[in-house]
């Protein structure tokens, strides 16, 4: 199985979509209730590359299993050395070394960036993803309890940050 990982085309565009109202119906790895249009969809990723910020796909067989970005960690100025990234696969190419293709092209180009610091924020029930954090050397930063409400639940936000 080769996995390409390639800078985000408009055509991409649907499969990113199907793939992020999978997360956003069925998990907590995204704190939306509604599913995504494909026009609210591009809207969101247009202001991200107009920003500067990169978007990558990765590729299997020319079909988009997975996605990453990252952006603006809060609009101070004083952070603009500082991003948040995000990072969805395809549920059914889980397991297959594409979100670790993606989290190290995104360390990569944030690098390339003179970026400083990364931070992920992950559901605290979201332990896989935590690991998998951890294992790209992110720490946990602090736990913010009851920060996010889905699924009739109040949900916590754990922060992890890696100093590039």
């Amino acid at each position: 199985m080769k996995i390409e990982i390639e800078r985000y085309q408009v055509q991409d565009a649907p499969a990113i979509l199907e793939i992020i109202n999978y997360y956003i119906i069925n998990s907590t790895a995204i704190y939306d209730y509604n599913p995504r249009t494909l026009e609210s969809q591009k809207l969101i990723l247009d202001d991200k590359i107009k920003k500067g910020f990169p978007i990558i796909v990765a590729k299997f067989d020319g079909k988009t299993v997975g996605f990453g970005l990252y952006s603006e960690f809060r609009f101070k100025e004083a952070y603009k050395h500082t991003v948040e990234h995000s990072i969805y696969v395809n549920p059914d190419y889980q397991g297959k070394n594409i979100g670790y293709l993606l989290l190290e092209h995104l360390i990569k180009l944030a690098q390339n960036q003179k970026m400083h610091t990364m931070i992920g924020v992950i559901d605290s029930e979201n332990t896989g993803s935590i690991a998998f954090h951890e294992k790209f050397g992110f720490e946990v930063a602090g736990v913010l309890k009851e920060t996010g409400y889905k699924f009739d639940r109040w949900l916590n936000s754990v922060f992890m940050q890696k100093i590039l």
